[in-house]
């Protein structure tokens, strides 16, 4: 493309001097000092007229700033904003602005040939063209204009740049400024000469860099709050000690270095934006340390302390210290002995480190390999800093790469990126197998091996492939072998091979243990041992030690397993591993050869030895094979004496020593990881315990009711010889009946195998139940023991968030039962504090809208004075109705006062509302009259009550029935108050003159008070008269003005807004509350959360530092494409039954009345016509699971610690004023709140698809801006993908970005440049990766964008984060497990299941995982990380393709095999949104069995369980993949059980047996389906669930709600749910496919037949099919000798898992009953079954396209995985070869020739069935009715031939249906060989009638399945029925289900 140019050429003037501009500058400031002045629009505004003004008519609008190409959007953008916001005021200015962005742009690409750079360079040519002539000013010139715009801005900021306590309005002003100044400088720089402008830089910081994240560290910032804190200005400091550097001219820099971190990025070449961001982390940590080190050792904090950079040093290298001492490497971390030196030689070093790991990008995934780029790095850095010479070139050392710009990211860090990315290609997006390509742990594990430093520093020319191995040529090679110039070395110490037999591998302790115990168990049980002591007889101990031969060979198997699985890892296996599988092969083979022999020949052969006279045993007898066995278990006592003494086998294993290398080499394969797990004493034997318990339990039970039973109906099997079979016997002369004894015996062997997981959760129930007990768990359930505890929560606020003060030191812990007797605090402003705490929590209560106004005014607690004299006034709701019983009993009681004393002070809170209604009316009163005779009348009347009180008359002295009448006036009063008015005065006086005559006339006895008061009264008929009666006989005129309050003066009315106001509000409260109060709050959601944080205050938890010296900390969220908020166009109408709206509002009615009530609004259409539109939105957002609810919840922690940081540093009088009051007054206090807040908390949204939205202009993008607008502090990371021209050609470059939003535009904080683009493995941990490096703090927690935070969780945020310093055994932990509230019960039945069980495991499950079993692990968010251990060791996931599917888990295993420790807290919670649809359930099931079939083999699995202690493998197995594998070994016991069933019945064995020898074995078989029952009926999960709600909302509770979930189906849904597990688990293990499956997460709605055929044919439906199938042929051919009863017996429960996994996807759907929806699903499933395939039609338009691609885990398949396939299928050919016997056709003939000719039969309908497609093909289209006929004739011919079989060979009925029972399942045996075998055949015929004859299959289930539907939903009641067990919990709510379910699928997209 030709070169542009502009249209005209823009006029400068260029005659102005340096000289005259200079002089000008001054004028300029004089001249419009005063005419520009900023307005709220935060532009620059004149008070005079400008010529410009009168060309606005000609403006257009604004140009779009944010859309643009990306090859230089970052270049041109801020000039583009900048004319925006100048265009109003100075238009000229503005389009001079977008000349120079022009200009940019033109010069950064003139050929226009990067994406989108034409259209966007010619629209804003055209505009430049129609502003250039609208725009002129005559007689003034650009340069000018410029210059007067330029001074105006830039001096307005220089005028009030000094001051950190400005309002956030003018902050934004005051940042717009110096944004504007700077961009017009840049400007000016361009269009005037140099001179000019060091001149207009002179004396102004103004230019420097202005974007930061927390700190402003360029000169300019220093008037932000945070660099006011000592710490920071210690910190920083240090970082700027240059002193000792090389000069700065070594380096090719002009000037010296600024700090540490310009030194090193002009020393090793690391980009400017990397050194920007890791230069304020690290000021951050050394700041945080130091406030830690201060509260410790009170030093000078503007001198930074060694304690804190030591322990930074210590955290930040100890993976890199340990990782040198295992390659027996010496560190190059070398320090100087000078103490000043040392401190900024450890600056270097962390500050090196810090900087490798933030431009590491993928490689972070690789700590080891950082390992050594830093050994490398440090090394050079040293040799620089001493000037040392090196010994090969004999010159200074000098790093390797130099110091170029982005010098280390193309040298160091590209060439391992693109061996990574190399190795992710060759995986194919993870399909091909794991053994054919190197993931990131391969790649990491490289650098376990010493072979590594061969890479050498320089590394190898980046063009070489370090990974692979040059092989040398030879010259004999001939031609095709000179090609092979590398060779791949392979995996790297592992392999991850797709099979069971990894299971076996992994566990091989946990199985050989289970066989041996087996074989003992049967061995026992077949001697019928009648005592545990007959177990020493001779014969029976001599059979039970027999197991040492079975141990002989499970090892033997295990050797060979063991190379088997290594075999692709050989080439980089150390050569010390591959002797040691050697060795142990040879051992193996030795004792597999020994053993047996010397058992064989020493049996019953005894060598005896007598003992002493008296001893316990008279003789020893022994035989060799006793020898040889107790020789061959010495092995193990090596084992046993290390389990006992943890530390010694920890010393062994990270020992250098040589004889601990040899045995560590023995007992462990030499990696880095791994070793050194071992827990502490106590730790062991509280595990061990347990899993003898549980162990003993299984073994007797396997015992009574599993082995047992079966021996002697074994022993008669083996007796009866059967030579009557009912079919071909294949096998006639194998003796004992071995068929049916394999039949009988496996499914028993299978649930022995898996009933020790049934055994795992019963205890699991007892042991985690007995834990929440003894760690107050449920100390405060329902609202009345809240009530009853409240006045105990301040002094457990005091212990548990009130900081200890510094004289008191460390507080009290609680005790059991200390916490009952507990009462008011000691400090004496903790009561203050709490009601701080308090009020701020009721306030957001009420600011979600939880809660009305009146619920709040009820809760809040008054701030007053008095609570530093430890006087509380309660809140309202606690009181509710006390004042009233109090009045009532009073005026009802007779007797002695000191009993109605007792009766009221016995309820404290009655006393409480007593006590303090009567003080607020005395208050009142005191304030109201201020006439002196009222005064003193009621003076009077307080000393006479209060007196009777001291004297105890009151009773006595005053009338107590007047009370109530009384309390109407009082209440009248209040009211009167309340409303105020100067037009109320007279009712006012009026009401105290009727309460002053009750009391002196009715209530009071003694009439000396009112003798003194000397005033005339009225009698009943209205006359005057005077008690007196010299008074009553007067002549004197009475005066109306002597009457107590006839004057109106008398009374202060009305009374002032303010403290005193809120007094009465609360005072009429008190009086007129009533029980109703008693209920509050009506809100579910808020009393759960006020009943968790009043008991969460009784809990074990760690003192609350100081906010100034907590543990920082930060979160991190990943987000894809998640909705951020609804859309008003998503929300809908509220008219419209199916929108989201109105589903809010019915499903929340409550929190909808709240809300409009807030919004002083009558309903939606107030909102939108007082435009509220905005807060509708986010009020149905923060009901979603949307990100912008989980933002809200987690800026609650901000919120949090400048509200803890605020009473911590207040004083009384500030406390007092109130947090709200400091907020906007005391901007200093405020602006250090915030300072502190920053320094502590950081908050980074992950966004991976933000610069996809942002160039799509998706209003998420729009959605995102706001959220940081709203939270100032949020900040959001992602990766752009950009243009760069290089040789006048776009290449792709990648940026990750960290921005802000600043005056409502997001700003680019840091963008470092990456290697490539950074998505190689999976999405959610790479998306993590991107944004770990702008994360801050020692602390980190992973939240999902489904959650939610509150705040007074977020207020025990620095309690918890001091866990991470303390120890847990032997070490402190390093990843803090938390407790989740799943907010989605409420939705459906089915979302309340989901919570129910999420709630279990995340409560009692992993309350018993991390003690005692010690195994917990990370289940994902919301954890909190230990962020310094975990970013250099490998990060907080893992992101290999398809292995690390499951990212989450794999950083719980990496933490422990790296020695870290994983704790469990239950004093804090965050909410979590789970799937609430039966289709979304099954979606994430089955993402999770995926990926515990990934974790079952991969490594981390393989060496958590290969380097546990047995026990603690135990707990391993249990309770990860072995749920998960148990799950299957059920599924398939059933299998296993019913084909045994079937090979009895159909050879006959069975009828033989029970019929020729009377033997029943029913009651083995019933035993051996119980446990199956057990696991399908759901109780396995039921049991720990009834527990924790038991715990926490009492047992009763927990089994209402138990029996209404059977009710509503949870059996069924549980027993869907395994079938969902096991289906996804066992494919996955066999063939792969594992796959991120999304959910969607929105309302429930109608799912079509279709796509529930489509989830669930091949996972339940087949499967259901062939288990009726079974069972329906089963019944058939044993009826004759076997009864209805045992049939129901044996058979129930796999028939009610049958038709579970037939039924629950219709059971569970909304509106699957619904006529209209029947007819549309019908309509849509025929469509969908006819509609072809092909190349972009997606699987939900047509049968085929879903048809192949459910043959997607077949394609990538291994050949031995589609063997196993082929051979699985093989059972399906068993019914036709038992069937065919039993047809009458043929006369009970049992030659084989009857199955050959039935295969015949199978062969002529397939010609049949090929033929009429034949037909169809040729004839249907042209020959409609030849083909009719066709068709006739062969329908015609078939039933010709069945009547002529009927006649001659006596073909019957039930022939038919049998022969359909044998041939249905033997055709889709066919067609599963078929798949399997399609790369054989897929290019023949047999692939096509295969897919044919699948489509039939698929379309006749179909209709089996839908006709029941359709009949069902023919009844109308069965719709209603079917809506209320689905939405039972709705259904409360009065919600409307039919018109929500009627929307259309495609309005709720997953």
């Amino acid at each position: 493309m030709a070169e542009i140019v502009l249209a005209e050429p823009i006029h400068f003037e260029q005659g102005e001097s340096s000289t005259s501009r200079q002089n000008q500058h001054h004028q300029y400031e004089h001249e419009y000092e005063h005419e520009y002045e900023y307005d709220n629009s935060m532009a620059i505004t004149t008070n005079s007229v400008s010529s410009s003004s009168n060309d606005e008519h000609l403006q257009p609008g604004p140009f779009d700033s944010e859309r643009l190409p990306p090859v230089f959007d970052s270049e041109i953008q801020r000039f583009l904003r900048v004319a925006n916001l100048l265009e109003r005021e100075e238009p000229r200015v503005a389009y001079l602005c977008r000349v120079h962005a022009f200009v940019i742009a033109h010069n950064m690409d003139k050929n226009s040939s990067g994406r989108g750079v034409r259209q966007f360079k010619t629209t804003l040519l055209h505009r430049l063209e129609k502003d250039e002539n609208a725009t002129k000013r005559g007689g003034i010139g650009d340069i000018r204009e410029l210059k007067r715009v330029y001074h105006v801005y830039r001096d307005y900021f220089t005028r009030n740049n000094k001051a950190f306590d400005l309002e956030q309005s003018r902050r934004e002003k005051l940042i717009n400024a110096r944004f504007i100044a700077s961009v017009l400088f840049e400007v000016l720089k361009t269009v005037t000469n140099t001179p000019s402008n060091q001149a207009l830089t002179d004396g102004n910081a103004i230019h420097k860099k202005t974007e930061f994240n927390i700190l402003p560290l360029e000169q300019g910032g220093i008037q932000h709050a945070i660099m006011q804190q000592p710490e920071i200005k210690a910190a920083i400091a240090v970082i700027r000690n240059i002193r000792g550097l090389p000069p700065a001219q070594d380096f090719k820099k002009h000037g010296a270095f600024v700090d540490l971190f310009d030194f090193l990025q002009h020393c090793f070449g690391f980009q400017e934006a990397n050194v920007a961001n890791q230069r304020e982390h690290l000021i951050l940590l050394l700041a945080n340390m130091q406030t830690r080190q201060q509260t410790h050792n009170q030093k000078s904090v503007l001198k930074l302390g060694e304690g804190g950079v030591d322990e930074l040093m210590r955290k930040f290298f100890k993976n890199y210290t340990n990782w040198c001492k295992f390659l027996e490497r010496k560190s190059n971390i070398r320090l100087p002995f000078v103490k000043q030196e040392a401190q900024q030689y450890k600056i270097l070093y962390i500050g090196l480190y810090l900087l490798i790991w933030g431009e590491a990008a993928n490689l972070r995934f690789m700590p080891e390999c950082l390992c050594y780029i830093f050994h490398h790095m440090s090394y050079e850095m040293h040799g620089v800093l001493s000037g040392a010479i090196s010994l090969t070139t004999w010159e200074r050392v000098i790093p390797a790469y130099g110091g170029e710009p982005e010098s280390f990211l193309n040298n160091v860090v590209t060439p391992i990126y693109d061996v990574i990315k190399k190795e992710v290609e060759n995986s194919k997006g993870g399909t091909t197998d794991h053994s054919a390509w190197r993931n990131y742990d391969d790649l990491n594990e490289y650098f376990w091996s010493p072979d590594c430093f061969g890479i050498g520093w320089p590394m190898r020319d980046q063009d070489h492939d370090f990974f692979f191995e040059t092989v040398e040529e030879d010259q004999e090679n001939n031609e095709n072998e000179e090609k092979r110039e590398r060779q791949w070395l392979g995996k790297t110490n592992f392999v991850e091979i797709r099979s069971f037999w990894q299971i076996f591998r992994s566990f091989d302790r946990m199985w050989s243990f289970y066989i041996i115990s087996l074989q003992a168990i049967i061995i026992i049980a077949c001697h019928d041992l009648g005592s545990p002591l007959q177990l020493f007889d001779a014969t029976v101990f001599e059979d039970i030690i027999s197991i040492f031969i079975t141990s002989a060979i499970l090892k033997f198997i295990q050797a060979i397993s063991d190379i088997a699985f290594t075999w692709k890892a050989r080439y980089t296996m150390e050569h010390s591993q591959k002797v040691k599988l050697l060795v142990k092969l040879g051992f193996a083979m030795m004792w597999n050869i020994i053993l047996p022999v010397c058992y064989a020949n020493s049996r019953r052969k005894y060598t005896c030895y007598s003992t002493k006279y008296g001893s316990l045993v008279e003789e020893w007898c022994f035989t060799s094979y006793m020898v040889a066995a107790a020789i061959y278990l010495t092995s193990n006592a090596a084992e046993v004496v290390l389990f006992f003494v943890p530390a010694m086998g920890k010393y062994i294993e990270v020992s250098n020593n040589k004889i601990c290398k040899v045995l560590a080499w023995w007992i462990q394969p030499r990696i880095y990881v791994g070793r050194g797990m071992q827990e502490d004493q106590l730790s062991v034997i509280k595990y061990t315990l347990f899993w003898i318990l549980v162990l003993s339990c299984k073994f007797v039970f396997s015992y009574s009711f599993e082995i047992k039973p079966l021996i002697e109906p074994t022993r008669r099997i083996m007796k009866i010889g059967v030579r009557k079979y009912e079919w071909h016997e294949l096998f006639p002369r194998v003796k004992n009946n071995a068929g049916a004894i394999v039949a009988v015996w496996s499914p028993v062997v299978m649930i022995y195998f898996m009933d020790t997981q049934i055994w795992y959760s019963v205890f699991c129930t007892i042991v985690g139940g007995i834990y929440g007990v003894l760690h107050h768990l449920g100390e405060i359930r329902t609202q009345g023991m809240l009530r009853s505890r409240f006045d105990n929560l301040p002094a457990a606020f005091d212990v548990c968030l009130n900081p200890p003060s510094s004289k008191r030191g460390k507080k009290r812990r609680k005790g059991f039962l200390s916490n009952i007797f507990q009462k008011l605090p000691d400090e004496k402003n903790a009561l203050a504090k709490f009601v701080v705490i308090w009020n701020q929590i009721i306030s957001h209560l009420r600011l979600e809208d939880l809660i009305s106004n009146r619920e709040m005014d009820l809760m809040m607690m008054p701030v007053s004075s008095e609570l530093f004299s430890r006087k509380v006034l309660w809140p309202v709701f606690l009181l509710a109705n006390k004042f009233s019983t109090a009045l009532t009993i009073a005026k009802d009681f007779e007797g002695k006062e000191e009993a109605l004393v007792k009766k009221i002070t016995k309820d404290k809170y009655m006393f409480y509302a007593v006590r303090e209604c009567y003080q607020s009316l005395k208050f009142v009163l005191e304030i109201l009259i201020v006439g002196s005779q009222e005064k003193r009348i009621i003076r009077d009347i307080l000393s006479e009550i209060e007196n009777s009180i001291e004297e105890t008359t009151l009773l006595k002295n005053f009338n107590m029935k007047v009370l109530p009448s009384l309390h109407v006036k009082v209440i009248e009063l209040a009211e009167l108050l309340i409303e105020g008015g100067k037009d109320n005065r007279h009712r006012v006086a009026k009401t105290l003159l009727d309460m002053f005559e009750l009391v002196t006339n009715d209530m009071m006895d003694d009439s000396r008070t009112l003798d003194t008061s000397h005033f005339p009264e009225e009698n009943e008929c209205g006359f005057v008269y005077f008690r007196d009666d010299n008074q009553l006989f007067a002549t004197e005129e009475i005066d109306s003005e002597s009457f107590p309050f006839s004057n109106e003066s008398c009374v202060h009315f009305p009374l002032p807004e303010g403290p005193l106001m809120e007094k009465i509000k609360r005072f009429h409260l008190l009086v007129t509350v009533k029980e109703t109060a008693m209920d509050i709050p009506a809100n579910l959601d808020a009393r759960r959360r006020i009943s968790f944080f009043a008991t969460s205050l009784f809990t074990d938890m760690p003192d609350a530092p100081k906010v100034h010296s907590m543990v920082p900390f930060s979160v991190i969220t990943p987000h894809y494409m998640e909705d951020i908020n609804f859309s008003m166009k998503e929300l809908g109408s509220e008219r419209e039954e199916d929108s989201i709206i109105f589903y809010m509002q019915k499903i929340y009615p409550d929190e909808w009345k709240n809300f409009l009530e807030r919004m002083c609004c009558e309903d939606r259409r107030s909102l939108e016509d007082e435009n509220k539109s905005e807060e509708l939105r986010l009020w149905a957002s923060f009901r979603g699971q949307t990100l912008g609810r989980t933002v809200r919840g987690m800026m609650y922690y901000t919120e949090a610690l400048k509200l803890q940081a605020f009473l911590d540093m207040a004083e009384d009088e500030d406390i007092l004023e109130g947090y709200e009051t400091a907020e906007k007054g005391n901007r200093a206090l405020f602006a250090r709140l915030e300072a502190l807040a920053d320094m502590k908390y950081t908050y980074v949204i992950s966004c991976q698809s933000f610069a996809l939205q942002k160039s799509m202009n998706d209003p998420r993008y729009k959605d995102t801006i706001d959220l940081m607008i709203r939270y100032p502090s949020l900040r959001v990371s992602y990766v752009e993908e950009k243009e760069e021209i290089m040789q006048g050609r776009p290449h792709k470059v990648y940026y990750s970005k960290l921005v802000k939003a600043v005056n409502g535009f997001e700003q680019t904080v840091y963008q470092i440049k990456l290697p490539g683009p950074p998505q190689l493995g999976e999405g959610k941990p790479e998306n993590q990766n991107n944004a770990i490096i702008y994360t801050r703090g020692e602390a980190l927690q992973t939240i999902d964008m489904n959650q939610d935070n509150y705040l007074e969780e977020a207020l025990k945020m620095r309690n918890l984060l001091q866990e991470f310093l303390k120890r847990q055994g032997r070490r402190p932990p390093t990843i803090l497990g938390l407790r989740e509230h799943i907010f989605t019960g409420s939705v459906s039945s089915l979302a309340w299941f989901m919570s129910y069980q999420e709630t279990s495991f995340v409560t009692i499950g992993q309350r018993l995982l991390a003690n005692p079993l010690r195994v917990r692990f990370h289940y994902g968010h919301p954890d909190v990380f230990d962020r310094v251990f975990h970013i250099t060791r490998g990060g907080i996931s893992k992101a290999s393709k398809t292995i690390n599917l499951s990212e989450d888990v794999f950083a719980g295993f990496n933490s422990t095999l790296r020695r870290g420790c994983i704790t469990y807290h239950e004093y804090l919670q965050i909410g979590k949104g789970r799937d609430v649809s039966l289709n979304s359930i099954s979606k994430f099931e089955a993402k999770v069995a995926n990926g515990n079939s990934e974790q079952t083999i991969s490594r981390d699995i393989f060496r958590l369980a290969r380097q546990f202690d047995f026990f603690r493998m135990l707990s391993c197995y249990f309770t990860t993949i072995g749920f998960y594998f148990s799950s299957l070994i059920s599924v398939i016991g059933i299998y296993v059980f019913l084909y045994g069933q079937l090979y009895l019945v159909l050879s006959g064995l069975e009828r033989a047996l029970i019929i020729e020898a009377r033997i029943k074995n029913v009651q083995s078989l019933e035993t051996a389906l119980a446990s199956q029952s057990f696991i399908q009926l759901g109780l396995l999960t039921g049991l720990p669930m009834m527990m924790e709600i038991g715990l926490e909302r009492g047992f009763l509770t927990a089994l209402k709600d138990f029996i209404l979930m059977q009710l509503q189906l949870a059996a069924v849904f549980f027993t869907f749910s395994l079938g969902t597990k096991t289906h996804y688990y066992g494919r996955t293990i066999l063939h792969g496919g594992a796959k991120y499956r999304p959910t969607g997460r929105k309302v429930v709605f109608h799912a079509s037949f279709t796509e529930n055929y489509r989830l669930y044919s091949r996972s339940h439906f087949v499967k259901a099919f062939e288990l009726m199938l079974l069972l329906v042929v089963y019944n058939m051919f044993r009826k004759s000798y076997q009864s209805n009863m045992t049939y129901v017996l044996i058979t129930y429960a796999i028939w009610f898992m049958s038709l579970t996994w037939l039924c629950a996807p219709f059971l569970f759907n909304p509106a699957g009953f619904s006529w209209t929806k029947a007819v549309d699903d019908w309509k849509e499933w025929n469509k969908w079954i006819r509609q072809q395939g092909g190349l972009g039609i997606h699987q939900d338009k047509s049968w085929h396209s879903w048809w192949y691609d459910e043959q997607t885990h077949l394609r990538h398949s291994s050949l031995g995985s589609r063997f196993a396939e082929i051979l699985l299928s093989l059972r399906f050919f068993i019914y036709q070869y038992g069937l065919v016997y039993h047809l009458d056709i043929t006369q009970q003939s049992k030659n084989l020739l009857v199955y050959v000719f039935s295969w015949v039969v199978i062969f002529g309908i397939f010609v049949l069935v090929k033929a009429v497609n034949i037909g169809r093909n040729l004839l249907s289209a042209n020959y409609q009715l030849g083909f009719r006929f066709f068709k006739a004739i062969l329908f015609v011919a078939v039933v010709a031939l069945i009547i002529t079989l009927s006649i001659i060979c006596q073909l019957s009925v039930s022939d038919l249906f049998v022969c359909c029972m044998a041939f249905m399942p033997t055709a889709w045996g066919l067609i599963q060989i078929a798949q399997a075998a399609r790369p054989k055949i897929e290019h023949t015929g047999l692939w096509d009638f295969t897919r044919a004859l699948a489509r039939e299959f698929d379309y006749g289930m179909g209709i089996v399945l839908f006709a029941p539907i359709a009949i069902l939903a023919w009844l109308p009641i069965i719709k209603a029925f079917h809506a209320r067990i689905l939405f039972n919990e709705a259904f409360k709510r009065h919600l409307q289900i039919q018109p929500l379910l009627s929307v259309k699928k495609k309005k709720h997209r997953p």
